[in-house]
């Protein structure tokens, strides 16, 4: 594995720890006050700088992401709140949304509250505050490289109705500042279902200042709402006293290599305890699977 600029064999790190979790890995543990009492939380360190924290109590998303201790991810006052606490009705999924690096909105819907053939829908669905079942959390040698996956199954049900199940799986590489997600949706009731899903990538302070630039791989840029200004949208502000969300779809995705789609946000003074480091970071997806791109600021 490469390490601390160089290479290293299994038996070279083995023989300078006691445990492999010294250098990184997983652990698992569980909050207990507040909110958050009782929500299970699986903590991962790639070793390279980069850490995250997976909730298998809310639909296996990641909250906080670090890069050297600095973060990453943009955070809700709300925190990271038991399922217990959440109302699917109207827009109460904004008491309880967590914020972190991945949301995962569906299964079924997404977006702003409506009534669909006569169903109440809240905002962006359930499967935020759906408990995993069947977690997994298991790293392994494989050679000279030490990898791990995460892996559970949310199911998003209703007793006479619908019947989704998602299972994911969140891999990783001691040493790689990478986080692979894999997710698998399938219909396991006995009639059609209608299905939305929405990953919900919250960048925050101090990833995101003024100093950041956002590169996005669209040909064309629409903003939602009419009179939104299409100047700005990759770029970013300080906080403004009643500051109105703008919304802006990117359309006509390009792709690097024919499959994957890449969106670019760089910070050229990125503040790690040592001094300010040239930080990018990349979003990558295929849009053959997820057709559309939301900016949302």
């Amino acid at each position: 594995m490469r390490l601390y600029s160089r290479n290293w064999t299994r038996r070279e790190i083995e023989a300078r720890t006691g445990r492999l979790e010294q250098i990184g890995g997983l652990r698992r543990w569980q909050a207990t006050e507040g909110p958050e009492a009782g929500v299970e939380m699986i903590r991962v360190r790639t070793g390279a700088g980069l850490a995250y924290t997976v909730l298998p109590s809310r639909g296996m998303d990641i909250s906080l992401a670090e890069f050297g201790s600095v973060p990453l991810s943009w955070q809700s006052a709300g925190g990271e709140a038991h399922p217990a606490y959440f109302d699917p009705t109207g827009a109460e999924w904004l008491r309880t949304a967590a914020g972190g690096l991945v949301m995962t909105c569906g299964l079924t819907q997404v977006g702003a509250p409506n009534i669909d053939e006569g169903q109440e829908l809240g905002i962006h669905g359930r499967a935020h505050h759906l408990p995993a079942r069947q977690v997994v959390a298991e790293g392994q040698w494989s050679g000279d490289e030490y990898d791990w996956q995460i892996a559970g199954v949310i199911e998003e049900t209703i007793a006479f109705g619908d019947h989704l199940r998602l299972r994911r799986e969140i891999r990783g590489r001691l040493g790689e500042n990478r986080i692979l997600i894999h997710d698998r949706v399938e219909n396991a009731g006995f009639a059609p279902a209608p299905h939305m899903i929405l990953y919900h990538c919250n960048f925050g302070f101090p990833l995101m200042s003024e100093k950041t630039t956002t590169e996005f791989p669209s040909r064309r840029v629409v903003a939602r709402d009419e009179g939104t200004p299409i100047d700005g949208y990759d770029s970013w502000q300080p906080p403004q006293p009643d500051f109105t969300e703008r919304v802006y779809y990117h359309e006509e995705l390009a792709t690097d290599d024919g499959r994957w789609a890449t969106a670019t946000i760089h910070n050229p003074r990125f503040p790690l305890p040592a001094g300010p480091c040239d930080l990018t970071v990349l979003l990558k997806w295929r849009p053959d699977q997820l057709p559309r791109l939301v900016q949302w600021k």
